[in-house]
């Protein structure tokens, strides 16, 4: 008799555990009606037991991906196999709110989850137990440090001042096109060009009156390339543009579409009103030049070329004439 109490103690005990254990207990038959449900589910589902004990799961919860969650039960009860899924692979199983001020951030809970075969005394699986771990914490930890890194890249190549990549990323582009060039031949034009009298805006407007001219004109930049174009901020007030699938003459259309609009551009610093001019240089991509440097160099003569001939204005690179 004493052996009877003792072990419907212990089976009172273990019913307290699978109460108050803080993850979600459920148990279903092979028909998937509920048998258990715990204080965690009722707790984070809303549903007492008696509104969900001996009724079917799919019924009580139609949000449940139905199809799936069958596909991996019955993969549980034949293989006799558990099965796990974390929030990665499916953010949630039950769509419940989340409560955590830590991760007030997400609006659900994140959840892993496992499948566990029950078998009866025969040994024919006939229950399945499913568990509901609450990783919300973890998941909004993973999902915003993946964030930072991908804010952190996003800075490490970005220009500060002007949104435009900066040199060394800019560089790497231009290896890259280059590369392609050497390979497939694609016509392809750099476009350079700076600030005229940059030095002076400076001396008059001081240097953050500069960098206002200085944004200005990244965005005037940016309004007149395309998406597949490549910008960056070469150094200073000089910037550097890859025109893809673009010969010589396309290059100084846009070339000529930027100089006139910077022409009529006015940057209001401290109710100043500044006006200022573009000098811009042309190289298309050809036989001719013999790695990315030559061909900054040759994008570099074009741009002082246009400001020998008097600055705001274009010019094209044109290669020497080899002596016969």
């Amino acid at each position: 008799m004493a052996n009877a109490k003792d072990i419907l103690k212990d089976f009172h005990w273990l019913m307290d555990v699978l109460q108050y254990i803080d993850v979600g207990l459920v148990i279903l038959d092979d028909k998937f009606n509920v048998q258990l449900w715990n204080s965690f589910m009722q707790n984070h589902s809303a549903k007492l037991p008696d509104q969900v004990l001996s009724k079917n799961l799919f019924e009580q919860f139609p949000d449940l991906p139905e199809s799936w969650f069958r596909r991996k039960a019955q993969s549980v009860m034949e293989l006799h196999n558990s099965a796990f899924t974390t929030w990665e692979q499916r953010p949630y199983l039950f769509k419940f709110k989340s409560y955590r001020p830590i991760t007030s951030i997400a609006d659900f809970m994140y959840q892993n989850s496992t499948i566990i075969p029950l078998k009866n005394s025969t040994g024919k699986v006939d229950h399945i137990c499913l568990i509901i771990y609450d990783v919300t914490e973890v998941a909004v930890n993973k999902m915003q440090t993946a964030q930072a890194n991908k804010r952190l890249h996003y800075l490490s190549r970005i220009d500060g001042l002007t949104g435009l990549l900066n040199r060394k990323t800019w560089e790497t582009s231009l290896d890259e096109e280059f590369q392609r060039f050497s390979r497939h031949q694609h016509v392809t034009s750099m476009l350079m060009f700076d600030i005229d009298h940059f030095k002076k805006i400076n001396d008059s407007y001081g240097h953050p009156g500069g960098d206002e001219v200085i944004r200005r004109t990244a965005a005037v930049l940016k309004e007149n390339i395309r998406v597949i174009d490549i910008g960056g901020r070469y150094g200073g007030e000089e910037f550097a543009v890859i025109l893809v699938e673009t010969d010589a003459k396309g290059a100084n259309l846009v070339a000529e579409r930027i100089r006139r609009q910077m022409e009529k551009t006015i940057v209001v610093y401290e109710r100043h009103e500044i006006r200022f001019t573009v000098s811009l240089g042309v190289a298309e991509l050809d036989a001719t030049i013999t790695d990315k440097t030559n061909w900054i160099d040759c994008a570099d003569k074009a741009l002082y070329e246009a400001k020998n001939a008097g600055r705001n204005s274009c010019a094209i690179y044109q290669p020497t004439p080899k002596p016969d």
